[in-house]
């Protein structure tokens, strides 16, 4: 089960697993868990039949101001590099946000980095490993 966050008296919805029909089902292996929107002219999800299970839809939608929040209640932000923490760092609501680094940024700048944002007391989602 997810962890619902809230904030401001909103909250995210929960909603069920979107799967395509057939998952789960033992002679049918090959089906992976993911969503699929489906196309045939029988297909009993497309109608919309209760015992087929839920559909995506517009109604299970996140609120507006918690959308990009993450599951600590926090947002996060993009760095590439040092030059990018640093204008960050400027921001007063810095508190509110966790840092991540870009995937291509090679093992040295992301150390001087990683040691950045320890330097002025900002997580790093994906710094733990250096």
């Amino acid at each position: 089960m997810k962890k619902i966050i809230k904030k401001n008296g909103l909250s995210k919805k929960k909603h069920p697993t979107f799967n395509v029909p057939g998952y789960g089902i033992k002679n049918r292996k090959h089906v992976m868990a993911r969503w699929r929107k489906q196309r045939g002219i029988d297909n009993k999800k497309r109608i919309k039949k209760d015992f087929m299970g839920a559909e995506p839809t517009i109604g299970y939608k996140t609120p507006d101001p918690l959308i990009g929040i993450r599951a600590n209640g926090r947002r996060a932000i993009l760095v590439r590099n040092q030059e990018d923490l640093k204008s960050a760092l400027e921001n007063p609501d810095i508190n509110d946000f966790d840092v991540t680094i870009a995937s291509a940024v090679g093992k040295k700048k992301r150390i001087s980095i990683i040691e950045l944002a320890r330097k002025n007391n900002v997580k790093v989602t994906n710094g733990a490993h250096i």
